[in-house]
């Protein structure tokens, strides 16, 4: 995928041609150790062993012969042939909430009886179940299971995570939560963009402008001295602007202070209840705005003139039994459209593929604009384009391999991931491999 950091659908006529095609030319990694990619005798993927240049990210894109001819000299550990097969963008998955203790398998049962998402929330089950038990998990037990999430994202093909905090709701909580995403960060080969979602839900005890204040007067300024000091990193921040949760008031006060101390705004909203919360987001120059289930048609067209994300999550309508989001209208109108899987307790979808064939089959979709919104735009949402989700020169090494002569079938075989993704490779090294 090429040009600009994002696709809409006004732009993405020409997306399937934008896609690396095996058939037509290589990137090359500059990244010791790390392995040459071939595909027949038409294209070939390099990484070279250049120590001068920035380890992991795609130095040369061009015909198999020229790109053997400029690399002559250099030596690999290994080589891949990938004759038959397609070679695609790692996948972005741009909305998680992946680091908590405590399962909720018994609320999918009641779920099925017809308990609604509030309903279960009120009865304090939901995120309120998920946090008392988070608050008692050590910070290794946490590290452990979210190490272990991570491990079948990627096995999936992601190579890039979003990863919220949020089922601490005191401050404390919330650290220990952003701790351990940082671990992992500096850790684990695939690539994190942390968020702080301290405003998740409202804590026991607490209004909604309470929970604001606290955040405001004690977290964000910890937040800022942590990142200050190289001990946390944090990209984001996130609330949850819904109806009996946090109002467009307390949802604009905690977003503009986070904005105020460099944080992207990128949140919640208009998923349960029409909120007004993406005509918020544009108002505050929100980077990307999620769910938007009920969002309204200025709500829309605010979206596409401000070239703000809205960052779908198909798993979350579909095990809610919600309405589906206006997938078809927003790509209409040119909105950049991203995906994620909203994995958690209650989204249980660790899968960008089945992410992606979900938005095709209920949000009518087209392949290329799923492939599109796992990739670029959801890259887009995270503020990252311009180094990851497509295949460039001067972008990361970030790509998946999968044995087939036809790259749709990722999407169309649901489910079928794990056979088809043979390779998993991030900053040009090999992560996964079948």
């Amino acid at each position: 995928m090429m040009g600009d950091n994002a696709v809409s659908q006004r732009q993405s006529s020409n997306f399937t041609g934008g896609l690396f095609s095996p058939r037509e030319q290589a990137p090359t990694w500059s990244s010791p150790g790390c392995p040459t990619i071939s595909s027949a005798s038409h294209c070939e993927y390099q990484l070279s062993s250049d120590q001068e240049k920035a380890d992991g990210f795609i130095k040369a894109i061009g015909p198999a012969d020229a790109i053997q001819k400029q690399f002559s000299e250099e030596t690999f550990e290994e080589r891949i042939d990938c004759s038959g097969k397609c070679i695609l963008p790692g996948l972005v998955d741009a909305h998680t909430h992946p680091v908590w203790a405590g399962e909720r398998v018994h609320e999918f049962a009641m779920k099925l009886a017809g308990a609604t998402y509030m309903d279960i929330h009120q009865a304090g089950g939901g995120i309120n179940f998920t946090v008392e038990r988070t608050r008692q998990a050590s910070e290794e037990e946490l590290y452990s299971s979210f190490q272990q999430r991570l491990g079948c994202m990627m096995r999936a093909g992601t190579t890039l995570v979003e990863c919220k905090s949020g089922y601490g709701l005191n401050l404390e909580t919330e650290l220990k939560m952003l701790r351990v995403i940082e671990r992992a960060r500096q850790e684990l080969d695939i690539g994190i963009s942390a968020t702080y979602c301290g405003a998740h839900s409202v804590p026991k005890g607490k209004t909604a402008s309470e929970a604001a204040d606290d955040i405001i007067k004690n977290h964000l300024p910890r937040l800022k001295e942590l990142g200050r000091n190289g001990e946390i990193h944090v990209d984001n921040i996130d609330v949850f602007c819904e109806k009996d949760v946090f109002d467009l008031d307390s949802t604009r006060r905690i977003l503009q202070s986070g904005k105020d101390i460099g944080l992207q705004i990128n949140f919640h909203g208009d998923e349960l209840h029409p909120m007004k919360a993406a005509e918020l987001g544009v108002e505050l120059g929100a980077q990307a705005i999620s769910h938007l289930e009920e969002v309204s048609d200025e709500g829309i067209a605010a979206m596409a003139s401000a070239r703000c994300s809205a960052v779908l999550l198909p798993t979350t309508a579909y095990m809610l039994r919600l309405k589906q989001p206006r997938a078809r209208k927003m790509l209409d109108e040119g909105v950049i459209v991203a995906l994620g899987s909203d994995f958690n307790p209650n989204a249980y979808c660790f899968s960008m593929p089945m992410v992606m064939h979900l938005a095709c089959v209920n949000m009518r979709m087209s392949m290329p604009e799923a492939l599109a919104a796992a990739t670029i735009n959801a890259a887009y949402a995270l503020g990252k384009s311009h180094t990851q989700g497509s295949l460039e020169v001067g972008k990361q090494g970030d790509l998946i391999i999968i044995n087939s002569p036809r790259w749709e079938h990722l999407i169309y075989q649901f489910g079928g991931h794990h056979e088809l993704i043979d390779y998993v490779i991030a900053k040009g090294k090999v992560i996964y491999k079948k």
